[in-house]
């Protein structure tokens, strides 16, 4: 069996690896270290804990809660505080980020074309898709030569990244910009508004809804805030600073992608099914490639869990992706559940609008 047919083969059940099965067990504070290092499986604990900032540590009750230093003494029950801090997030969306998707969505919404399972105009797609590329250049598109793991064969961690975000968002964006320059695979939970199954995971996970939310079963540390997961990826994966304008773009032009596209993959499609499929689909892409953006939008709202594969330009997975598809163009897709693999986005689009709606009666 060749290299390529094992690796795909290694694809494991969603059930099997739920996050909340091998949730971080230990806090680490920056620095974080240089290189990465295997450790063994770990099984969800019952402290819950998280890495917020660089605030002081209060422990109560199993749960960590992130004090700030730049904030008054506060003498009340911590419990108390927790769910004071679940009702204002439950209110505003978790951060200043979903508060003004929130106003965003339902006006974007009247420009997203409707259903995204109808017949779509591709051409307007496409260009909207681009336009969002061209926003996003030079981010996203390529490895950066000088990373731990620029090499002629990658070498993933030995335990895949998690990350829960949503296509449309800035932030999340930054961070799969981030990956894909880093030539790192992960496994991506979509949390799209409506979420039925991922923004729970993160609330009961994290302590709150906010995204993107990162867990490294491989250092035990799970992070909030997309600069320092940002910051953490570059160091732990990189072993040197993000790439110059990678953080302070996403103000300017971060946004552009999201409007552009009108809201894709930042809502739940109202018919898809509540249900996840028992292994995880799998895509090729990279970030700022605008088919594969479409196909990851049509994703994040059927809220489908999948492996993504980075193949930015320069990546040592390139010769995964010749193997299995013949072909190094992305996005190219597999679905282990029903042994379907194929590369043309419109295609990809039309099976998963069919295969994971809901069963009507």
């Amino acid at each position: 069996m060749s290299d390529s047919l094992l690796y795909l083969a290694s694809s494991q059940s969603y059930l099997s690896t739920s996050p909340l099965q091998h949730f971080p067990t230990k806090v680490r504070n920056f620095p974080f270290p240089s290189t990465s290092t295997a450790v063994p499986t770990l099984k969800f604990s019952l402290l819950s804990q998280r890495l917020v900032g660089k605030g002081n540590w209060i422990l109560h009750e199993n749960r960590i809660h992130a004090k700030s230093t730049d904030s008054e003494p506060n003498t009340s029950d911590p419990s108390a505080r927790l769910s004071e801090e679940n009702a204002t997030i439950r209110s505003s969306g978790g951060n200043p980020s979903s508060s003004i998707l929130s106003i965003l969505c339902p006006l974007l919404k009247l420009f997203s074309g409707g259903d995204p399972s109808q017949e779509r105009n591709y051409g307007l797609e496409v260009a909207t898709s681009s336009m969002s590329t061209l926003a996003r250049f030079p981010w996203g598109a390529k490895v950066l030569s000088n990373t731990l793991n620029s090499q002629e064969i990658t070498t993933d961690p030995p335990m895949r990244l998690q990350l829960f975000e949503f296509e449309a968002c800035p932030f999340c964006r930054r961070v799969r910009e981030a990956m894909t320059e880093l030539d790192l695979s992960v496994e991506v939970f979509p949390c799209p508004k409506g979420s039925v199954r991922h923004r729970e995971i993160v609330r009961r996970s994290g302590g709150k809804e906010q995204f993107p939310f990162l867990i490294d079963p491989n250092s035990d540390i799970s992070l909030y805030e997309s600069g320092d997961i940002v910051n953490y990826l570059f160091e732990q994966y990189g072993g040197r600073s993000p790439s110059a304008g990678l953080l302070e773009s996403t103000l300017f032009t971060g946004w552009m992608p999201t409007i552009l596209r009108a809201g894709r993959g930042m809502a739940l499609w109202e018919k898809a099914r509540r249900d996840p499929p028992p292994k995880k689909l799998e895509l090729f892409s990279y970030e700022n490639n605008p088919y594969a953006r479409i196909v990851r939008e049509a994703l994040c709202e059927l809220e489908l869990p999948y492996i993504l594969h980075n193949v930015g330009e320069g990546s040592g997975r390139t010769r995964l992706l010749l193997d299995v598809s013949g072909s190094n163009e992305v996005p190219y897709f597999i679905d282990p559940n029903t042994g379907v693999r194929f590369g043309n986005y419109k295609k990809i689009l039309s099976y998963l609008f069919q295969t994971y709606a809901a069963a009507t009666v």
